[in-house]
């Protein structure tokens, strides 16, 4: 009986604080599998939007704060949800620029899609 899939992590997708800018800009390149599992750290001394469309404002993050997404949690084989390959995550600040630290999100994918 087989209970879930590999997984693999995508490379790490991090802007230092000098690019995080009003606009949203693309944080890293789209993503190459379905996400299962997605973090964002943010070390910088301001807030950030994270979106998922380079328009909507999805998800705030605080100042030296993180978030992670476990979106398939207690499921095993083929079942639960993800974010699709292809997916570009977008970054931008909600106010002020920020002068330190860096913002960067860390990808979980299964291998070979859902």
């Amino acid at each position: 009986m087989a209970y879930g899939r590999r997984v693999e992590f995508e490379a790490v997708r991090e802007a230092a604080f000098g690019a995080i800018g009003a606009a949203y800009t693309a944080l890293g390149t789209a993503l190459i599998d379905n996400a299962r599992i997605i973090s964002f750290y943010n070390t910088t001394d301001a807030e950030v939007y994270i979106s998922f469309d380079g328009v909507t404002n999805h998800i705030r993050l605080a100042s030296g704060t993180f978030q992670v997404f476990d979106l398939t949690a207690n499921k095993v084989r083929d079942d639960g949800y993800f974010v699709a390959n292809g997916t570009v995550i977008f970054q931008s600040r909600v106010a002020g620029a920020p002068t330190s630290g860096a913002l960067w999100a860390e990808v979980v994918i299964a291998a070979g899609g859902v």
